[in-house]
């Protein structure tokens, strides 16, 4: 194969490019090949030819070059590159930068290697492919008639982009890549100024400043795009294992020790940059990359799946980087700069109004364009640009819920199925997630044809909606998950539907700022619902201080085994990306006497990362089986703990916990557990600490032992020091509990003065039905719940036994495994 050398031209040489000559004293370069004119009399190999040419003459032959010829990748490829002038090695390094570039833009990838008797036929694929991109020859008279189609073919296709006034767009004035503001050290040095203020104005300050210096030049839309890298969609495939392993390679380090070393501080950028300053290998001190270049070369590496090409990528950068610019473009592949500076503020430093725009636009170049140009920045709604959903905070009470709405309440079922917003334009559809992100197709199966059928007066739209699977035989909801691939195969007799709840734009009027009322007026107006295809969401209004109304909608969503309530204000706006609506959830309300708990064993934990890196954060949770004397694994906890108590908790448990390195090996024998092995394991399991895990309900996955029961969105409660693993939950109470928790609960008591029934789950109610309009009463009625201070447990021992049955009936009755005074104090466990 070819090889390069580098030296200075001894006499008068020509170039076999140009043919032009190269003078004597000059730096040139070689391609070396084997003479197929000359054989070596001992039978070795033939002796070298050398081809001279121009620096850039022969980078000029490498971009004409086909993607399995033999170029030059990095000055180490060039013999004799250290005998070079300065300025002459410089001009080599910038036309290696350049080619890497352009191999980028083109999409290319590095060769894989393949059997000898393979490339004949890939050389005779590419001439085929090369063949059919040529223009073909044809006669005149063809010529012209394809010359109409392409150009006809071509005019259909060409998306014009359009501003908020439906002109076209200009484009932006090309920034200059080799301004000083474009440079990547730069760059780096801006987020370290920001990560070392605290207060969120001098973040945004430091922003301002940054790019209101004289004489500002530099690219602001990269910029942006850097300082903000949780907006961007790119997706790198490289979590910290798999950087830990490819640089492991590229320095030859131990990856075990890496490993250890990012345990301990939490950050992979800072562990790698560390190995990086202390090592032997080659370093610059500030290099000359713009952030256009990087943004280039992180566009490229998103495009890389394999192995071996992310390695010689990741070692591409690394030659040509310092280690403050190698820690931040590790941040940057890990979408996390650790600056602690959100949307909001990075973009309050560019305008006043640019963080409102995005909210609705969510597009940075609009808001450049528009700062760039001295226009007043667009707040508004546009078709096919999805804006951020409007959320919902934890609502524990029904004060909370009639404290924080001015209007009538609209109390809505909370679906347990995925958000989507639905963008119409005439026949195009889009269908974005909770994240903004474009919806699998199989998820939104056929709805394109449906939905024109519910608004058939509506040619433009933008909907607020969840999509999950329903049973059409009962025309109930199915679980969460069903909507997947393969789990929706399982279910024959269901299909996709739309439940909508909200209308952002209807025929080009936006509704961003109508009262919810309004907007929901106009959803029963323009919308016909279609059979188990596309339906209203279910709401009912209560009045304002009508607690009683609230408790029975909340206690009966939970009975008819829904997810929850979401409570929203009916003079209230749409406002994206804020959490004004409410949420309640079973896990939610009373501090979690509602929702499942279980007392679990500490019995591993895993380090933490970001600002609990080197701390143990996760904590691996399980229970006895006292059968057979093991211990079974339930769930990982990593929320419930402060950040005070969670040092607290680090120091008691310092010597009580063994570091096995995630060994499988190193798990002890009274444990049983599938994967997922911990950081640390608990020395002896009969001196664990005890704690109280409250979550949404129990479920069922394979990825855990005690028979599979875990829970979910699990949080600690409680520190139950008054536990030990004898009084803990053990296995056979777990399963109880599961089987309890499935059955239907009299959560909220019964009411002796109610002899009616109203029998109607609450998903099957007709939408918009005004509570002051019910025929019949629930038997479930909670009263007074929340004008009563909770007892104390001496006061509850001071009550006659009659009192009892004022207090709600616990949903476990007396199979309820929890002792804890206030919830004894709060729930009867008399039989039934």
């Amino acid at each position: 194969s070819n090889r390069f050398a580098a030296d200075i031209a001894k006499r008068v040489a020509g170039c076999k490019k140009c043919k032009e000559q190269i003078p004597k004293g000059a730096a040139r370069l070689a391609k070396i090949s084997p003479n197929p004119f000359v054989q070596n009399p001992d039978g070795g190999p033939p002796p070298d030819m050398k081809a001279y040419f121009h620096i850039k003459c022969l980078f000029e032959t490498f971009q004409k070059a086909r993607a399995t010829t033999k170029v030059i990748d990095e000055p180490s490829d060039i013999e004799g590159f250290g005998d070079l002038g300065k300025e002459d090695k410089e001009e080599i390094v910038k036309l290696i930068d350049e080619l890497e570039e352009m191999k980028t833009s083109k999409g290319s990838k590095t060769p894989k290697k393949t059997p000898a008797k393979k490339k004949k036929d890939e050389e005779d694929e590419e001439e085929e492919e090369t063949k059919m991109t040529a223009t073909p020859k044809t006669t005149k008279k063809e010529k012209k008639t394809e010359s109409e189609k392409e150009v006809k073919k071509r005019e259909e296709k060409k998306v014009v982009k359009k501003d908020e006034n439906g002109e076209e767009k200009k484009k932006r004035k090309e920034p200059v890549e080799d301004s000083k503001f474009n440079q990547f050290y730069r760059f780096c040095k801006l987020c370290d100024t920001i990560a070392t203020v605290s207060k969120y104005t001098e973040k945004s300050m430091a922003v301002k400043m940054y790019i209101g210096k004289d004489g500002f030049d530099g690219d602001l839309l990269t910029l942006l795009k850097l300082l903000l890298p949780s907006v961007d969609q790119r997706v790198y495939n490289l979590k910290e294992k798999q950087l830990i392993k490819l640089f492991a390679t590229m320095w030859d380090e131990n990856a075990q020790d890496i490993t250890d070393s990012y345990n301990e501080s939490g950050d992979v950028s800072v562990t790698l940059r560390k190995i990086f300053s202390d090592g032997k290998m080659n370093k610059v001190d500030k290099s000359d990359w713009s952030v256009m270049k990087l943004d280039r070369w992180l566009d490229k590496l998103a495009k890389l799946s394999g192995e071996s090409e992310q390695l010689s990528h990741l070692q591409f950068a690394v030659k040509r980087l310092s280690p403050l610019e190698l820690q931040y473009l590790l941040r940057l592949i890990k979408k996390d700069l650790r600056i602690n500076a959100g949307v909001k503020h990075i973009l309050d430093g560019v305008d006043a109004c640019a963080y409102e725009a995005f909210q609705s636009c969510r597009d940075l170049e609009v808001i450049v364009t528009h700062k760039e140009e001295g226009k007043v920045m667009p707040v508004g709604i546009t078709l096919s640009t999805p804006i951020l959903p409007m959320l919902a905070e934890p609502c524990k009470s029904v004060e909370q819920a009639m404290s924080s709405c001015k209007g009538t309440l609209i109390t809505e079922i909370k679906y347990d199925g995925e958000r989507v917003q639905v963008h119409k334009n005439g026949d195009s559809f889009n269908f974005y997630s909770r994240s903004l992100k474009p919806v699998q197709e199989y998820k939104m199966e056929q709805l394109n044809e449906v939905i024109p059928l519910a608004f058939p007066g509506g040619d433009k739209l933008i909907l607020d909606a969840e999509v999950l699977l329903v049973d059409t035989s009962t025309g109930k909801p199915l679980p969460f998950g069903t909507l997947g691939k393969h789990k929706k195969e399982q279910f024959k007799e269901a299909s996709v539907c739309l439940f909508v709840f909200d209308i952002l734009l209807y025929n080009d009027e936006s509704l961003l700022e109508k009262p919810l009322s309004e907007r929901k007026e106009l959803l029963k107006k323009h919308m016909t619902e279609v059979n188990n295809r596309v339906h209203f969401s279910q709401y009912e209004e209560v009045k304002l201080g009508d607690k009683k109304h609230l408790s029975r909608m909340i206690y009966s969503a939970i009975d008819d085994g829904l997810e929850g309530l979401v409570i929203k204000d009916s003079k209230g706006t749409y406002e994206p990306g804020k959490r004004h609506w409410l949420k309640v959830k079973k896990d939610y309300l009373q501090e979690g006497a509602m929702a499942d708990t279980a007392d679990l064993i500490v019995l591993g934990a895993y380090y933490g990362t970001g600002s609990k890196g080197g701390l143990m954060s996760v904590f691996l949770m399980g229970v006895r089986d006292e059968k057979s004397g093991k211990y079974l694994t339930v769930t990982k906890v990593g929320n419930g703990h402060t950040d005070e108590a969670l040092e607290k908790i680090n120091k008691q448990l310092k010597d009580r916990m063994k570091k096995i390195y995630r060994a499988a090996e190193s798990v002890p024998s009274w444990l049983e557990i599938k994967k997922d092995i911990p950081d640390f394991m608990i020395d002896d399991p009969e001196k664990a600490p005890v704690w109280e895990i409250t979550g949404a309900e129990f479920s069922r996955t394979g990825h855990y032992t005690a028979d599979g029961i875990s829970i979910r969105f699990p949080r600690v409660t409680r520190i139950r020091n008054d536990k030990d693993f004898k009084s803990a939950t053990s296995l056979a109470e777990l399963k109880k509990l599961f089987e309890t928790s499935k059955q239907k609960s009299d959560v909220a008591g019964v009411n002796e003065n109610d002899d009616e029934e109203d029998e109607t789950p609450l998903y099957a109610k007709k939408s918009g039905e005004k509570g002051e309009k019910e025929t019949k009463k629930r038997k479930k009625v909670i009263e007074g719940e929340d004008d009563e201070d909770e007892p104390s447990p001496s006061e509850v021992k001071k009550r006659k036994p009659a009192e009892k049955k004022d207090k709600p009936l616990c949903k476990y009755g007396k199979e309820c495994f929890r002792k804890n005074p206030e919830h004894l104090a709060q729930f009867s466990h008399l039989k039934k």
